[in-house]
């Protein structure tokens, strides 16, 4: 493309960005300079190995608009922490940075209506910069949110036999139904071969009529993933309420072999029941487990993965964080990051690379985007190289939703300076700053399978080991202690 164009284009997402949107600020009116920036200085020269060209550095100059659909999914972090604590390293298309960072707490400060606050911060390295995107929406006390409806969905085939599957999810259910409010209603689906309606929907009161119905749940047969979710569909549809959180709730290893076992002709059989305003929620379970196809069924479906192999671990999403967070507060989230040519050389985002988007479809309101709930971080992290002696703006972060009620669109949006870095990512920044920096450092070297020094942060699972450990001590966060023990045990599995 010639110049003359380039900077023509370049001008017109401009000029698009700074239209539209509720009450959102205008986007910065960066020029682009023509200067191009060199393939590999600032950072480290193993900058991008072993990853997608998702993860790419990107110049600023051609490529200054990074725009993403939000993802509050953890099944990837979940998943590969049951692999190395039972001795294996997890595939590394199983690992996505985004979904390890966001497994872990966040200080962001909550905003004070039922949108997103939006926190850019960051911290100098060597050569470039580190910048971190915070959003963050405000907390709903259970006793304050809508009833809900939940269809549960449930895989009894064969491969669910396995101590920590089924078992695990009866256990769950149970401690569920005894856990909801009233107004609450439940149904439940089972599927193997087939699938079948356990218990059509029912006042959480009917307590003895849903017990029983879990308890019924046995292993039998093959896996029609397809039927046990249109089946689900079908009752979420019939029983919906208006004034109510409808949810699908799919339990299962997603090892699908009967019926349709692609996400896409799976989610085609249901779309119409999903365009009523249902939400989808995937827990993953088991030692073999369909990832693929339990995170597109998510991404794709208005919903979000999870994954758990312990039952403590079933007990915090269904106890603690499930009734907490059934409410949604956005739909179709998605986040645009505008860099500064003029201070910015290049960037590259870490993770993300299923939910990256067209700048142009950012306010696109048709094209799908996040679900996002109550009290829900989302954190993404960029590498970025500065140009020499940069100063003033380096990027503003922008953040679209839909409200779930009416889908009227919003955005909030928050600027990060060069002033505004700290000098030092490890000695003059947030503790919570830093254990992201781990996690996704960590997960960078579970995708490279430990390629010594893989990966663009340049760190040894040695030193993350240690650095590890001091944020445990620093948080007394037994997730960071565990996350400290995971890459422990990484380092000897050799």
């Amino acid at each position: 493309m010639r110049p003359r164009v380039l900077i023509l284009v370049i001008a017109l997402l401009m000029l698009a960005a700074a239209c539209g949107g509720g009450g959102s600020e205008r986007a910065p009116d960066y020029r682009p300079t023509r200067a191009p920036a060199p393939p590999t200085a600032g950072l480290p020269a193993d900058s991008s190995a072993g990853l997608p060209s998702g993860s790419a550095e990107r110049d600023a100059t051609s490529q200054q608009i990074s725009t993403f659909a939000l993802d509050v999914d953890t099944a990837s972090y979940g998943y590969a922490r049951r692999a190395i604590q039972e001795g294996r390293w997890p595939e590394p298309g199983q690992v996505r940075t985004e979904e390890f960072v966001n497994a872990f707490r966040q200080d962001y400060a909550e905003p004070g209506d039922n949108g997103f606050a939006v926190h850019v911060d960051g911290a100098r390295t060597d050569g470039g910069a580190l910048v971190r995107v915070g959003l963050q929406t405000r907390r709903t006390e259970a006793a304050a949110r809508k009833p809900a409806n939940l269809t549960f969905v449930v895989d009894v085939s064969g491969s669910m036999a396995e101590p920590g599957r089924l078992d695990l999810v009866r256990d769950a259910l149970h401690t569920l139904v005894d856990q909801l409010m009233p107004g609450d209603e439940v149904s439940i689906v089972s599927f193997s071969d087939s699938a079948r309606l356990i218990i059509p929907m029912v006042p959480v009161s009917e307590r003895s009529r849903l017990h029983a119905a879990i308890n019924e749940l046995a292993v039998d047969g093959s896996t029609n993933l397809e039927q046990g979710l249109v089946t689900g569909y079908q009752e979420a549809s019939r029983a919906f309420r208006l004034v109510a959180t409808n949810r699908v709730i799919l339990l299962s290893d997603g090892l699908a072999n009967t019926g349709e076992t692609d996400w896409q002709g799976i989610l085609n059989r249901v779309r119409d029941y999903a365009g009523k305003q249902v939400t989808l929620l995937c827990v993953g379970v088991g030692r073999e487990y369909g990832d693929q196809l339990m995170e597109q069924l998510a991404d794709n479906g208005d919903g979000s993965a999870v994954y758990v192999s312990s039952l403590d671990q079933a007990r915090k999403v269904f106890v603690e964080q499930l009734p907490a967070t059934l409410d949604v507060r956005a739909r179709d989230a998605k986040a645009q990051v505008v860099f500064n040519p003029g201070a910015v050389e290049s960037y590259s985002l870490l993770g993300y690379e299923d939910r990256q988007i067209a700048p142009e479809e950012f306010r696109d309101d048709s094209r799908d985007g996040g679900e996002v709930g109550p009290g829900h971080s989302v954190t993404a992290l960029y590498w970025v190289r500065l140009r020499p002696g940069a100063s003033g703006q380096v990027a503003t972060a922008t953040v679209r939703w839909l409200d779930p009620d009416n889908r009227r669109p919003s955005e909030a949006s928050r600027s990060v300076e060069t002033g505004d870095l700290s000098r030092d990512l490890w000695s003059s920044t947030k503790p919570r700053l830093q254990v992201d920096v781990v996690a996704a450092a960590f997960a960078e070297h579970l995708r490279s399978h430990w390629t010594p020094g893989a990966g663009r942060f340049g760190i040894s699972l040695d030193d993350l080991g240690t650095r590890a450990a001091r944020l445990a001590a620093t948080t007394e966060d037994p997730d960071v202690s565990e996350l400290a023990d995971l890459i422990a045990r990484a380092k000897s599995l050799g």
